[in-house]
């Protein structure tokens, strides 16, 4: 593999063993979705997280009960201030309220090609688990916009019917189908997801302007630990990506990853409406030990 990669705009990008990767995004106090689980999610595929908030929302297992946006021109102030001083390598963008924060983050992107554009994956936050649309249609044209600066976008199901202007799809086919239209549309790499379809299959793709690049199975899992999978893919997906340059594999790496995360979430005993997932199921057996032995060995030294 090359060192120097070039991203979907053409500007020279690097791999880098530890990626620094801004989540834009929203806020969820529960701790199992948006910016919260982005930062967790950037952790545990081997990054550093950094987070520019779009909104504030009052949130728990159970649902949203209150959202509050920001000026956007605060938005604008946090990442100017976050690209005058730390290069990026990934850059996830996620729920984003309202046309005039969208397009604050169009024109942040717009002015941060420079010398190295970092990848950008979008999770167009579009449409809740209930069906109901979270933007008005000025917003979900300016959601639209920005696929064009994207490199890669996971629509499930019914954003990926929104962000086509259409109904939503109820096979595989009609999924893989809708995708290629997207992908080609905006010259962008769409993840297509299974999670809204029924039956015990539960198959991602990833699917360019020219058609299927690949195809992973999966079986359902019958847990209700599920928050924030979406914003956990996505953040996970650019993460990886920016390690090592491989969408495919990247994709592979994450929906492995985040299969086991569901299986964890129930251990966790979070609230008592959808759970979070264990973003760190794989440390978690480290991280306990290590406090046991520190515990075993007894109180350190402090500080004179």
């Amino acid at each position: 593999m090359p060192s120097t990669l070039p991203t979907r705009h053409g500007s020279p990008w690097r791999p880098r063993p530890v990626p620094r990767v801004l989540s834009v995004a929203g806020s969820d106090p529960s701790g199992g979705a948006g910016i919260q689980a982005d930062l967790k999610a950037i952790a545990a595929a081997g990054g550093y997280g950094m987070a520019a908030l779009t909104a504030l929302t009052a949130q728990s297992t159970r649902g949203v009960s209150a959202v509050h946006v920001p000026p956007p021109s605060f938005l604008a102030a946090q990442l100017d201030t976050l690209r005058a001083d730390v290069a990026l390598d990934g850059v996830k963008v996620g729920m984003l309220a309202s046309a005039a924060v969208a397009d604050v983050v169009a024109r942040w992107l717009d002015g941060s090609g420079g010398a190295e554009r970092p990848p950008v994956v979008v999770d167009p936050v579009m449409v809740a688990t209930s069906g109901d649309r979270l933007l008005d249609p000025a917003a979900e044209d300016a959601v639209r916009r920005l696929l064009d600066r994207a490199d890669a976008v996971t629509p499930n199901v019914p954003e990926l019917a929104v962000l086509l202007g259409m109904r939503a799809a109820t096979t595989w086919n009609g999924v893989l189908g809708q995708a290629a239209r997207l992908a080609e549309r905006h010259d962008v790499l769409v993840v297509a997801k299974g999670g809204h379809l029924p039956g015990d299959e539960v198959p991602d793709a990833l699917v360019g302007p020219r058609g299927v690049v690949a195809e992973l199975p999966g079986r359902r899992l019958r847990t209700s630990s599920t928050h924030g999978t979406g914003c956990s893919l996505s953040s996970g997906l650019v993460t990886r990506y920016a390690r090592h340059g491989d969408w495919e594999r990247a994709l592979r790496e994450t929906k492995a990853w985040l299969a086991d995360a569901i299986a964890a979430g129930e251990a966790l005993e979070v609230g008592h409406g959808s759970g979070p997932v264990d973003h760190f199921w794989a440390l978690r057996p480290a991280l306990v030990g290590a406090a046991r032995a520190g515990a075993a060995e007894g109180p350190a030294g402090g500080a004179g």
